[in-house]
């Protein structure tokens, strides 16, 4: 899954690409997508080639090839260049989360029922979607007192900390948290992922647990917290 401005690059390269042999420039990519500076382009095609749907080549300038196309699923709604939503408003967290549904007739076994808020990227930020259809059943012992909600893991950036790709991430809703914490980030009000956390001076550094992919730094307006990891599930087939 990739998020609006990811697949609306994505499309751009690819039509760009048909008819030239060239990438555009990244000036052409941040004027097609309306960005104010090309930080941004660097970081969608950083995400894309983390995904395995480019590729960049190797001591060649402006050398870019298409890997695959991003799979669209009947009945959801279909990102694209051709017709932008000028009043975008992301699928992100809520806020409000519902307290959890604790089952405590055996107490010695008791669960609780989180609701499962869509996946989370644990490799390159993509937009959580929010299916409230969706619950887990989860053991009270691994929660704390505060509200809780659940993610599904997509990606491999976390592996080195024991975190997989379709694991369950249990997650306890907070707005700060202490460096070395795995937290929910939400990146410019649009994207939202897992990683570790580092702060230094004015600075947030997301840090992930896979040497195969890089810190990626922000300002303190970028990035706002929505939980910390407090536990997995994990399910072997």
């Amino acid at each position: 899954m990739l998020t609006r401005k990811q697949l609306e690059l994505f499309n751009f390269l690819k039509k760009h690409l048909s008819a030239s042999d060239i990438a555009p420039s990244f000036d052409e990519m941040k004027d097609a997508l309306n960005l104010k500076s090309k930080s941004g382009i660097h970081r969608l095609i950083s995400a894309l080639e983390e995904r395995g749907f480019i590729r960049r080549l190797p001591n060649k300038a402006r050398a870019i090839e298409i890997i695959k196309t991003p799979r669209i699923n009947p009945g959801v709604e279909n990102f694209s260049t051709a017709s932008p939503q000028r009043h975008f408003s992301p699928n992100v967290i809520p806020g409000n989360f519902p307290q959890a549904l604790r089952l405590d007739d055996n107490k010695h076994n008791e669960i609780s029922i989180l609701p499962l808020y869509g996946k989370i990227a644990a490799g390159n930020p993509i937009e959580a979607i929010v299916d409230t259809s969706q619950n887990v059943a989860v053991p009270n012992s691994i929660l704390g007192q505060g509200d809780h909600y659940a993610l599904e893991i997509e990606g491999d950036s976390m592996v080195e900390a024991g975190i997989f790709d379709g694991d369950t991430a249990i997650i306890e809703k907070c707005e700060t948290a202490e460096n070395g914490t795995i937290v929910v980030a939400l990146i410019e009000n649009e994207e939202v992922t897992l990683k570790k956390l580092r702060k230094r001076n004015d600075s947030i550094a997301l840090e992930p647990a896979n040497s195969q992919y890089e810190t990626r730094i922000f300002g303190p307006d970028q990035v706002q917290l929505q939980g910390k990891l407090v536990g997995l599930i994990r399910k072997y087939i």
